[in-house]
């Protein structure tokens, strides 16, 4: 069975930093690409970051900020997110897309907050 479990949503404050974990069951890791999608309230969920087939790629508003990177051993993708601003609450997803389909986690709250 297929699972996507994110963690290490919070409550930093503006400019603090946050790490995001989501770890995979179900399918072969290594042969997915990987992104990461925000949801702010009331909004549309909107791509922040991937790694698609080795390639790392960026929302424009957060690059240089955040980084994405994978552990294939422990089928774990991070999302290290520095620096961060208020707009960037939201609920983040975690995302795998393969030739098995498009699998989504349910999703990890952050709210930026002084």
């Amino acid at each position: 069975q297929v699972q996507l479990l994110e963690s290490g949503g919070g409550l930093p404050q503006p400019g603090g930093s946050l790490r995001l974990s989501c770890v995979v069951w179900g399918f072969t890791f290594c042969e997915y690409s990987m992104r990461w999608y925000r949801q702010a309230p009331g909004k549309e969920r909107e791509l922040v970051a991937g790694d698609v087939e080795g390639r790392t790629t960026y929302a424009d508003a957060v690059k240089g900020r955040f980084t994405i990177y994978r552990n294939n051993a422990k089928n774990t993708v991070i999302l290290q997110m520095n620096d961060l601003k208020s707009e960037e609450t939201g609920v983040y997803f975690c995302d795998a897309w393969g030739t098995g389909g498009n699998y989504w986690g349910r999703g990890t709250q952050v709210t930026v907050s002084s």
